[in-house]
């Protein structure tokens, strides 16, 4: 695999300007090594990155429509029929020919151009060309065929939601080639592959660039077009634009020129004079910001450039109120247009800024306009050779973004609003589980879509509501096994009391973030239900009782959780464990808990995670239980090679189901765990709740003993 520290963009293959060289203002002593060691606000520890786009072949799009609290009886579309999605491909090739495109493929990934997870509705192209809804994927088209990779969380929506045209690639599976393997293979030596440079990361294009060159294919990047927006026309709907509110010091816990100066003394002791950070959680975090431009996630679209003495911030300033524009004109923060950011990257390095780029994260329009800019500065000075080392030519350092460390490691208010939210969370879903069990003894009919709308409602009058924090998974029976099922109105299923029903939902609170998964049965469950379940919840109580050394990468976790599974072959196909923001992403980095072993990043005391095994059985059911967690010092009797000892707190409180329970499996031990877990439940939350929900947390939090 090419070195994230290789040249940023050297030798790619433009559809306009002529390639960028690797230029001398790229020194050596910049590079990202494999293994390095940062200071991040004040933290000091090794860090390790690891991108394998052939492993995992899945790029992801960004969409663009502002965001409220919707039933999801009012936000979900029909999907297109197989027509139209052949109308879409034809359209789309069309336009291969065209002059100045002139291309024989072309890649559309699900990101946006801040790799966001979430995304605006107008930027999800991938979405909106292939049919396929799901979060992760990437889409490949050529001239005759059409191609969708996607992960095992999404192989069953995908198998629904894909029309004939498309070839559905399982990655991850053996003998699935990645993406560039298979343009390798399907396209004559010689092709044109097209990109839009906004939509991938430097890294990413790096790899491609280096993959497809294996078949003499030529990476062409349409800066000023993207041909899925071509295909979309004036159907496409409008960037969002609600306006940017500031985050309370009493949620931050920190305040913004603080945070500016921590980030500011990493930039000196790296020899850095800028930074450019293009996350949107990141932004939002560093500068207390929340904006509604993304579904389920409370940030705006936006860049931000710090430097030593001055910071700029990129965004529409239709949303930013007289309010916001005071707070940041006394953060020293100046606002730019959020479509100038390319001609500002120019400008640094004209400046001869010593610039901070985290390449896994920055996209390849940014990193390929500085190397070109850098170029144009040494060339304008008549010093091209790559061994020139000119005092005040602009430099690139390649690393790790200091400001998604930072993010990750809470703070006290942090942590207090985190707790906060997930009681009142907590209360809502007592609330919810009390309703819909007397609804199912009633035998009412309800679909997965009225269960979800009827969630959202009992969280909706909790204090501080905000959105919620993910499309909510409500699947029963079959609807279950997929991993990231999303019920339509138009094609959901019944509850139904003979199944078992599956709810992963989350909710965006003014002080917190939360993630809970529970599976219930609202009949009898089989004896095989019974064992998988008991399994899944072994694994749950291992991971959540692990100790471990304060350096230990998430990874080394994740068998925690799989091992009684294991026992009798079982297992699922997706992590463990994912960082979650404090009233930001639910799902950020760089932590994770997973049987992906690049991410050598370590859990350290104030981390957020979630501890979320399962099981699926395609076609008949799913099985998933999710609590979040906080890591924290444990006063071990022994501190072996002088190092700290930590493990998990819980932040989720919600009873566990134990007529799924099959207490012949479990030791006593695990026994009190249940028990003990329950007894938090009922002493935390019951406070909350009175009538008939308070019944239902008694009835589900009462001790059981070992038959």
């Amino acid at each position: 695999m090419k070195s994230a520290a290789a040249a940023i963009m050297s030798g790619l293959s433009l559809s306009a300007p002529p390639p960028p060289r690797r230029s001398a203002y790229l020194s050596t002593s910049t590079t990202r090594s494999a293994q390095g060691c940062f200071r991040l606000f004040s933290l000091s520890l090794p860090v390790h990155r690891c991108f394998n786009l052939t492993k995992n072949p899945i790029f992801v799009v960004r969409n663009c429509s502002s965001i409220t609290a919707k039933p999801s009886s009012q936000m979900r579309k029909k999907h297109d029929t197989g027509l139209e999605q052949d109308q879409k491909l034809t359209a789309l090739r069309e336009l291969f020919g065209k002059p100045g495109i002139n291309i024989d493929a072309y890649i559309i990934p699900s990101q946006d151009s801040h790799q966001s997870e979430f995304i605006a509705e107008c930027y999800m192209r991938r979405a909106y060309i292939s049919g396929f809804t799901g979060s992760a994927g990437t889409a490949v088209v050529t001239s005759n065929k059409a191609a969708l990779w996607t992960d095992g969380r999404y192989y069953l929506q995908a198998e629904k939601q894909l029309s004939s045209s498309w070839i559905l690639m399982r990655a991850g599976n053996w003998g699935v080639p990645s993406t560039t393997e298979w343009l390798n293979d399907v396209l004559a030596p010689g092709g044109r592959i097209g990109i839009d440079p906004f939509l991938f990361s430097s890294d990413a294009v790096s790899e491609l660039k280096e993959n497809v060159a294996k078949s003499n294919h030529e990476l062409v990047y349409l800066y000023d077009v993207n041909l899925v927006d071509e295909v979309w026309k004036e159907a496409r709907p409008l960037p969002p634009n609600k306006p940017i509110r500031v985050h309370e010091l009493k949620y931050a816990g920190v305040d913004v020129s603080t945070k500016l100066s921590n980030l500011r003394s990493e930039l000196s002791d790296h020899g850095s004079s800028a930074i450019v950070i293009s996350m949107l959680d990141e932004i939002a975090w560093l500068l207390n910001l929340r904006g509604s431009d993304v579904p389920h996630s409370p940030v705006m679209y936006a860049y931000l450039i710090v430097e030593i003495d001055s910071a700029k911030l990129f965004v529409d300033k239709s949303k930013v109120s007289p309010e916001v524009m005071e707070y940041l004109k006394k953060a020293g923060i100046e606002l730019k247009a959020y479509d100038s950011i390319l001609s500002e990257i120019e400008s640094l390095a004209t400046k001869g800024a010593h610039l901070w780029l985290d390449t896994s994260s920055v996209n390849a329009a940014i990193s390929s306009t500085y190397a070109t800019a850098c170029d144009t500065y040494l060339g304008k000075l008549g010093r091209k050779s790559k061994e020139s080392n000119l005092s005040g030519a602009p430099t690139a350092l390649f690393k790790s973004s200091p400001v998604s460390l930072a993010k990750a490691v809470k703070n006290h208010a942090e942590l207090e609003g985190m707790r906060n939210a997930h009681l009142r969370d907590a209360a809502a879903l007592a609330e919810f589980w009390s309703w819909l069990e007397d609804e199912m003894n009633k035998k009412v009919v309800l679909t997965e879509v009225e269960v979800a709308d009827k969630l959202l409602e009992f969280r909706a009058s909790q204090a501080g509501f905000v959105d919620t924090s993910f499309d909510t998974i409500s699947g029963s029976g079959a609807n279950g096994a997929i991993i990231h099922y999303r019920a339509e109105p138009d094609s959901c299923s019944i509850v139904d009391t003979q199944k078992l029903f599956l709810l992963d939902s989350g909710a965006q609170y003014l002080d917190g973030t939360t993630d809970i998964t529970r599976t219930v049965h609202f009949g009898q469950p089989s004896e095989r239900q019974k064992e998988c379940f008991t399994r899944v919840l072994q694994g749950h109580m291992a991971l959540d009782q692990a100790v471990f050394p304060e350096t230990t990468p998430g990874f080394v976790l994740d068998a925690f959780a799989r091992s009684s599974l294991w026992k009798v072959g079982l297992d699922y196909r997706h992590g463990t464990g994912h960082g979650v923001g404090a009233a930001l992403n639910v799902h950020e980095g760089p932590q994770s808990i997973s049987f992906r072993f690049g991410n050598m990043t370590p859990l350290l005391k104030g981390m957020i995670v979630s501890n979320e095994p399962g099981y699926y059985e395609d076609h008949a059911f799913g099985i998933r239980i999710e609590n979040l967690l906080f890591v924290k010092e444990i006063d071990t009797p022994n501190r072996f090679g002088g190092i700290a000892y930590i493990g998990f707190d819980k932040l989720t409180f919600v009873p566990i189901q134990t007529k799924l329970v099959d207490f012949t499996l479990l030791s006593a031990s695990e026994i009190d765990w249940l028990n003990d877990y329950h007894s938090q439940v009922w002493e935390k939350v019951s406070s909350l709740v009175d009538g008939s929900a308070r019944e239902w947390l008694w009835n589900n939090t009462r001790a059981v003993v070992k038959p």
